[in-house]
């Protein structure tokens, strides 16, 4: 079942609750969210935030206990299966070794397209193409084994992207790559917001976010905490303490200094900004 992706909200939540039974934990309070067709999204907060146990709404595997999350418009209900919204939306795991498990690459980007109806020639043009999408065309008929960390979860968003979900959630993508393997994942990513797929990524890593994301959501404790343009979050540098987040440096450096203003965040603007505010101080 594939959903329409050519409205503009593609994914709704609506005073969202989520309580683990039977410990009775809430985890999600009250969550009100809409993501918009396109949008580069980065949902922040230390562990036991919500983080996860929001994202896996989005895919059927968890079912509000209170309020509603609809896909595209359509409300999730308990005969929505994980299935159903595969072709929709795609999951890639933190870990790329829990859902990385055939022989060859090829196999494994080949699982999806097949599970959920290609033939044989829809098949090998999605592997085709996804594995173009992430750079991994060379290893095509190598056994996973042999690819670096990186490269793996590289493969495991193939895996995904050849059954042509519109929105792409991606758990912690970064976990355990040094920076240069970060910034080849986070490319692959960036190419495939560019090409019109919704991106929702989780992550620790806010150098990342402050790189990539175009919009950012913190949670604090099952609460949402904070919700706009990356730069306007960062900014609010006392409000992310209390939920144990350190914006990047550049953020913080500007800090209480009210009459910078730079265009955007990079080192040139702010270096800019810096300046124009000193020589207008002495005058």
């Amino acid at each position: 079942m594939a959903f329409d992706y050519n409205v503009e909200n593609v994914i709704e939540v609506d005073h969202l609750w989520y309580t683990y039974m039977p410990m009775g934990f809430t985890a999600l309070k009250d969550i009100n969210l809409t993501i918009k067709r396109g949008e580069f999204l980065a949902i922040i907060g230390q562990n036991g935030s919500g983080k996860t146990t929001l994202i896996k709404h989005f895919i059927g595997l968890h079912r509000a206990t209170q309020g509603e999350v609809r896909i595209c418009g359509k409300t999730l209900t308990k005969e929505d299966k994980v299935s159903d919204l595969a072709q929709s939306i795609g999951y890639v795991f933190q870990n790329p070794s829990h859902q990385i498990f055939s022989d060859t690459v090829e196999n494994e980007v080949a699982f999806g397209p097949k599970n959920i109806g290609f033939n044989d020639a829809e098949t090998d043009a999605a592997v085709t193409e996804a594995l173009e999408d992430v750079g991994l065309t060379e290893f095509r008929k190598e056994s996973p084994v042999v690819l670096g960390r990186g490269q793996l979860q590289r493969l495991a968003i193939a895996s995904i992207l050849s059954m042509k979900p519109k929105i792409l959630i991606i758990d912690e993508p970064t976990t355990g790559l040094d920076w240069r393997e970060c910034v080849k994942v986070m490319e692959v990513v960036k190419r495939l917001n560019e090409s019109g797929h919704t991106i929702i990524m989780t992550t620790h890593n806010m150098n990342l976010v402050s790189l990539y994301a175009k919009r950012a959501v913190v949670l604090r404790l099952g609460e949402k905490l904070l919700d706009g343009p990356v730069d306007e979050v960062f900014s609010q540098t006392e409000t992310l303490r209390t939920a144990y987040i350190k914006a990047p440096q550049i953020y913080r450096l500007l800090d209480g200094m009210e009459a910078v203003k730079p265009v955007d965040y990079t080192i040139n603007s702010v270096a800019d900004a810096i300046e124009a505010a000193a020589g207008e101080g002495g005058n």
